[in-house]
Parts: structure tokens; C-alpha cells; sequence
């Protein structure tokens, strides 16, 4: 991975998350990365020619068991990262994501050995994602969102969207992050806003901010 650049790590990184949702499409990793489509099909051959991805035009990309090795390593470094700053220094959440993203194609295996070690060994990030295991593992993270759970129904948030560093805040204020319980007690028709009882206060939640939500039954836990 020395060899690799930051930018192609980053675009590894891209195209692991977005092929859960199957083959990634040139046109959503432009959107993703907020680059050209014209970028995406450089940077593609390039890891293509080095058997990081396996790439067929007007079809697709995927990664290689290389690319999603190296994948893997910078989403390991990437939420370790994350969890160390939030825990033991304090970052807010806007900041600990940024600096993190900066931090987690430079450290050692040594480092992130210890850092691993003195949290604890964790399983997942502070916005409840999963931290892939040294060998590679990493564990299923598909939930539901809360936009989409049951009225009555009592439920847990297991894990937050990442990608907004102002929604974080938001949600932090609305306490509704990992561990909290919500139950939904109306929704609005037509994707309006949400009426929810978060940890015992009643709150007015907007139908994009339940969509990066997800939650697990009470019982499931």
C-alpha cells in the first residue's frame, strides 16, 4: 500500500462502500469523490492495469481480493482513528472525521496495533459502523433506517450516516446517535417529518435526517 497514492487509496475506499449496493457505476463515483467522470475513468484504468479493480466500460467496477485488502486496511485505520480522537482527545464529531480522513493513510501497522490495543480492541466507530478485523472481516452493518420503522415500535440506533459532519452535530443535539432508544409515535404523509420519543423526550424530525438513521428492534438487541 506504500506504493499506492492517497488519491488512489481513496478511491478504493469509494468503491468498497458503494459496491454494497452492487456494481459501481462511473457516474456515482464521480458524484462520490465530486470529480469528473472523465477522472474516474483515469483513475480506473490506472487500478485496473494494476489489479486493484476489474473494470469493463458502460459496466462497471468492482474491486479485485487486492483492492478490497487494501480497501479494508484504510477503513480499519479510518474508524480506529476516529474512535481514538472522539474518546481519548476529545475531537468533535465534524473534526474527527476531517482529521482522521488525513491521518489514515499515515500511520504504521505499529501504531495502529497500539491504538487498537489501548481502546480496548473496539468492533465499531462512534457512528456504530463496524471496524474491520486485521484479517480482513468485517461485519454485516445492514440496518433499517428510522424513516422507515413502524409506528410504536421501540427501537435502538445502531449506527449513523458519516458523511455530513453538520448532521452529525445535529444529531448529536437530538441525541440520536449509537445506543439511543427511539420510539416513533406519528409520521407525517408523503415524507414529511417524523414524531419521535428519543430516550423519554419527544422530538420533530425531519424525513432526510431519519433516512441516516438506522435502527435495530429492542427485542434484537
Amino acid at each position: 500500500m506504500k506504493m499506492l497514492s492517497e488519491s488512489a487509496q481513496d478511491y478504493l475506499k469509494a468503491i468498497y462502500k458503494l459496491q454494497e449496493h452492487g456494481v459501481v457505476s462511473t457516474s456515482d463515483l464521480a458524484k462520490a469523490k465530486e470529480v469528473s467522470s472523465a477522472s474516474v475513468t483515469n483513475m480506473i484504468k490506472r487500478l485496473n492495469q494494476m489489479g486493484l479493480v476489474e473494470y469493463e466500460s458502460y459496466r462497471g467496477v468492482t474491486l479485485t481480493d487486492a483492492g478490497s485488502k487494501i480497501a479494508l486496511e484504510i477503513i480499519r485505520h479510518h474508524r480506529l482513528l476516529e474512535l481514538y480522537l472522539k474518546e481519548v482527545m476529545g475531537y468533535s464529531w465534524g473534526d474527527m472525521h476531517n482529521e482522521a480522513e488525513r491521518l489514515e493513510h499515515h500511520i504504521s501497522e505499529e501504531f495502529e496495533n497500539r491504538m487498537d490495543e489501548m481502546l480496548g480492541y473496539p468492533t465499531h466507530d462512534p457512528h456504530g459502523d463496524p471496524i474491520p478485523t486485521r484479517d480482513g472481516f468485517v461485519e454485516d452493518t445492514i440496518r433499517d433506517p428510522l424513516c422507515h420503522g413502524e409506528i410504536g415500535t421501540r427501537f435502538k440506533v445502531q449506527r449513523v450516516s458519516d458523511e455530513n459532519p453538520d448532521l452529525l452535530h445535529y444529531l448529536e443535539d437530538m441525541g440520536l446517535l449509537p445506543g439511543a432508544e427511539v420510539t416513533i409515535i406519528d409520521k407525517a404523509p408523503f415524507d414529511g417529518p417524523l414524531i419521535v420519543n428519543v430516550d423519554e423526550t419527544e422530538k420533530t424530525i425531519g424525513f432526510s435526517v431519519a433516512q441516516n438513521v438506522f435502527i435495530v428492534p429492542m427485542e434484537a438487541v
